[in-house]
This record gives structure tokens, sequence and C-alpha cells, in this order.
């Protein structure tokens, strides 16, 4: 699925920002597909009739899976209260489909408040508390006619994962378990990592000191994130491997995962990012997003995702079939 989060500099940026703006033609943002969806508004949809009727709407998103699976989580929900629905998702990077919302070039997007955080708005340290987090991004973002809206349990961050088996083994389920059998039996953990993870210091070598980890170096293996989760699977040589929270591949392999009990990890919860003029226009968006929000969980993202990344599926039949199993939406006869 590739990196879902690239940190830069301040000015890093800023630039990376004003590329976008100039290239907005180039990246996708000039034109989209129309959603030709027959649905409507199930009977946990939180709303009566069509509250959008006659708005015109444009999702985006950024271009990897579960991005996109939000995207037309949003676009169908919108679209079945009512809206006509542009399909603007699959932008290339984080800035320019930040740009695309920030500008009124789309309406909506799902976006992870450590994100925002640490990527837009040039802050170095997260915000241990999700929804201090989400406050925080919520107040800074309304200067840039954003409007955050309450944000999901999907945490899309950093995790280290290992085998069942081997959890029982070594009876480990927190990254301060893990302190404690280095201290009893170096030799029992074999990491494997990116190598953007290895050098980061919200990755390996901040982990590291928060929980006094004293890996051995001959035990660090670096690779790409794909291989990690092959090797953790076949065990031997990753023992416990890097991986996203979220990713469909943890669940699909049935991998655990360690509980980041000193909070180290930024947070990266998802929520909806809206246009602020698009949302004085239509606040009844935000009770067709709300109760779609709060259904989300990383349990649910490893599953969408796995249908994706593992099975092959249509990110859109993805989104559309988790709506209607949930009765957020019912399919209409046409």
């Amino acid at each position: 699925m590739g990196n879902r989060r690239t940190y830069r500099s301040t000015a890093l940026a800023a630039a990376g920002t004003l590329l976008a703006t100039l290239a907005l033609g180039g990246c996708g943002l000039v034109s989209g597909s129309p959603m030709t969806d027959e649905v409507e508004p199930g009977k946990d949809a939180g709303y009566q009739g069509q509250p959008l009727k006659g708005a015109e709407l444009t999702v985006t998103s950024k271009e990897f899976t579960e991005q996109i699976v939000l995207g037309q989580i949003m676009g169908l929900a919108l679209k079945a209260a009512g809206a006509t629905v542009v399909d603007k998702t699959n932008i290339q990077g984080s800035i320019g489909a930040r740009e695309a919302v920030t500008s009124g070039t789309a309406d909506g997007s799902y976006e992870y408040t450590g994100t925002s955080w640490i990527t837009y708005l040039g802050n170095t340290e997260p915000i241990p508390d999700e929804r201090k987090q989400w406050e925080a991004v919520k107040a800074a973002d309304r200067k840039k006619d954003l409007v955050w809206l309450p944000y999901s349990e999907l945490n899309n961050t950093y995790a280290l994962a290992l085998l069942p088996s081997d959890q029982k083994k070594y009876g480990v389920s927190t990254l301060s378990d893990l302190a404690g059998l280095l201290k009893r039996n170096p030799d029992a953990v074999t990491l494997c990592v990116e190598n953007e993870f290895a050098t980061r210091n919200d990755g390996l070598p901040g982990m590291v000191k928060k929980y006094g980890l004293k890996i051995p170096s001959g035990n660090i293996k670096r690779m790409s994130a794909g291989v990690i989760y092959t090797q953790v699977k076949k065990g031997g040589t990753c023992t416990f491997g890097e991986v996203y929270t979220t990713d469909g591949r943890i669940q699909a392999m049935g991998l655990k995962t360690l509980a980041d009990d000193k909070h180290f990890f930024p947070n990266y919860n998802a929520a909806p990012q809206m246009y602020a003029p698009t949302m004085k226009k239509y606040p009844a968006i935000a009770d067709v997003l709300d109760p779609i929000t709060k259904a989300l969980d990383n349990k649910t993202a490893q599953r969408l995702n796995g249908k994706v990344d593992v099975d092959g599926e249509d990110p859109h039949e993805v989104a559309k079939d988790w709506l209607v199993q949930e009765g957020f939406i019912t399919e209409g006869t046409g």
C-alpha cells in the first residue's frame, strides 16, 4: 500500500503546497467522474429524507488503498443523502489532496489528525491524547477554511507485529513487555523494519529511547514493507516486524500487534476534513457522515483494506458493500 505518511519540515511542506497549487491541472484535480450509483439512505443513516438534495459535491483522497476506500465511503454517503457527487479520489501525494480541499476544488476527504498536525501544520511533537490532537488540528485548520468533523477510532499508526504463537511463547502484548523480553533473552528479538522507520525520530530511534529497548544491532533487519509481513508470517528472520495498524495483511495473515502502552507513536485518527464554505452551505453533511465515521475502527479498516489488497476487490464496491451491510445506505431500484 505504500508509505502513507511523509513528514516534512515546515519549509518543505510549504514548497510542496505551492507546487501542488501550480500543478492542479496535472494531478487529476481538473477532471473527475460522477458517481452514478442508485443509492438511498439506510435504516441506520441517522437522518430523514434527502437533506443534501440539490447539492453538487466533490470528494477526494490520496492514492493508497485505505484513502481510496474512505473517499468512496464519503462519496456514496453524500449521494445517498441526495447530493450529486463527483469522484476525484486517488490524488497523488498528501499535499495535492490537501490542497484540493483547502482551495475548494474538492469539498471534503478523510484525513488523519497526525498528518495535519505534523506534515501540514509543521509541528514536531505529536499530542498523545487523541481527542486533544483532533481539537488542536481542528482549531489550527479553521484558519485555513477547513472544518474537521468528529474523528473515528480508525488510527493508522505504527506498531510491531508478531505471530500469535510467538506472542504466547514469549508472553509479550505491549512494547514494555518487549523491553522486558530483551533483558531476559535478547537473542529472542529479531526485528524487521523499513529503511525510513529505522532512521526517523518517530520511528525506531525514538521508540528505542522511549521504551529503553536494547536490541542487538545484528538483530535488526531492513527490508521493504511487503517483505516484512511475509517474513513475520514465515517466522525466523523476523520475530517482530514494523507494520501499519490498519493494514489488511495483519488480519489476513493472522498477526498480532503489540500495544504502544506508553503512547509513543503519533495518533493518526481518520476524520472528515471539509471545505468550510461547503459546510456553511450544507451543514447536514455532519449528520450524514458522523454515524459512519463513528463506525470506523482499526479492525474494520483492516478488513476493508484486505478485501482490496489481499482479495483484489474494487475499492468502490468494497465501500458500498460495507455501507449497505452497516445499514447506512441501500441500493435503489434505478
